[in-house]
């Protein structure tokens, strides 16, 4: 649910790209530890020797010659323990902060050796651990807000019912429906992004026509907002309105595509739904579908003639519960949703190693999904 898989996976990317920066002068960095250490090395000889030196030259005993070479080579050995040592204390003192549930302090990375890259390093999990502990809050109090909704809905017609308020008629079972029926869209999606995360959702790739596939998912849709139009429900997972048209666009007609049927299911409905929420009234949704750029490949578009999404908000579109700054979706039976649908869509795309995003449009909100098809054979 706190998206640990892809933050983790950012963590380790990020993490290499440092190794293969720092590692860029080999064995023979200028400011690292085995330099350091090979210095220290080298100049205690020198000093042993250039102090015997003197010593033959001077007639001075050998014995003072010894201490004063082993007090010179303590002291540049305790400069040099003590430069390695500072900042591993000082990593530790951010180590145990961590543990104990503080993320805001920082290891101080200016340094130019192994020690600079590991800080480096402790910096970047503190800080995808701060944001994980954002998030998994965010998490827990957008969650508790959408159930609260539908069960205080649930909860104030069941009461009405018991007192003698409100009779069981068919209007008021119609409406605890209505609220029954939104909170469980609401776990079942919330389901389906535990699957994502955790990776139990396996992908069943095969070979299907674009057209029909694409043409069964969009009747699907209308038959789902033609069957929930009388109660009007809260969505989370279909839309309940009928005034928006919607348009299927598939070049060329034979277009095939290799990809999880299921799952690019979820992808285009949850897209179709995002956008006849935001669509006005008697207002046209296109769902267009080309040829990508590899054997089986696909390139799908879903464009709506809505407000649109600023260029600002692009990279939160995909965040879940966001709902963007648009006003409240416009016509009968829309509604804003639990911000779900298109992190859903977003995660099913990542399982096939596609891309999804916000394109530029000149009207309304242009989504862009590429999915890779066959995958590439080595050469």
């Amino acid at each position: 649910m706190s998206g640990l898989g892809e933050r983790g996976r950012g963590l380790g990317e990020r993490a290499s790209a440092e190794r293969r920066s720092s590692g860029s002068w080999g064995e023979v960095r200028p400011f690292s530890i085995k330099t350091k250490l090979g210095a220290l090395v080298v100049i205690s000889v020198l000093i042993t020797t250039g102090l015997s030196m003197i010593a033959v030259h001077t007639k001075t005993e050998l014995r003072f010659i010894t201490v004063f070479s082993m007090i010179a080579t303590l002291l540049i050995t305790q400069f040099v323990a003590h430069s390695l040592t500072a900042p591993l204390d000082e990593m530790n003192a951010v180590a145990r902060s961590i543990w104990h549930g503080d993320y805001t302090r920082r290891v101080r990375d200016d340094r130019r050796d192994e020690l600079g890259d590991l800080a480096q390093t402790i910096n970047l999990m503190a800080d995808e651990l701060e944001a994980q502990d954002r998030q998994r809050k965010e998490l827990v109090a957008n969650v508790s807000h959408e159930l609260r909704t539908p069960i205080a809905g649930l909860r104030a017609v069941l009461e009405n019912v018991v007192d003698g308020v409100s009779e069981a008629d068919p209007e008021t079972m119609r409406t605890a429906l209505k609220q029954t029926e939104r909170l469980g869209r609401l776990v079942e999606t919330l389901l389906d992004l535990s699957r994502l995360d955790n990776g139990v959702v396996p992908l069943r790739r095969r070979r299907f026509e674009v057209w029909p596939y694409l043409s069964g998912v969009l009747k699907e849709a209308n038959m789902v907002a033609s069957a929930r139009a009388d109660l009007a429900s809260g969505s989370g997972g279909g839309h309940t309105r009928t005034d928006v048209h919607l348009h299927l666009d598939v070049s060329p007609p034979e277009l095939t595509a290799h990809a999880d049927p299921e799952r690019i299911h979820q992808v285009v409905a949850n897209l179709i739904d995002n956008a006849v929420k935001h669509s006005p009234p008697h207002g046209r949704v296109t769902v267009r579908a080309r040829r990508g750029d590899h054997p089986e490949s696909l390139a799908l578009e879903v464009l709506d003639e809505g407000p649109g999404i600023p260029e600002s908000e692009w990279h939160r579109v995909f965040e879940r519960f966001n709902r963007g700054r648009v006003p409240a979706p416009h016509g009968p039976g829309s509604d804003g949703g639990t911000g779900l649908g298109l992190a859903i869509a977003r995660w099913a795309v990542d399982l096939h190693g596609g891309r999804i995003g916000v394109a530029e449009s000149q009207r309304g909100c242009r989504i862009q999904v590429i999915l890779p098809g066959l995958p590439s054979l080595p050469s």
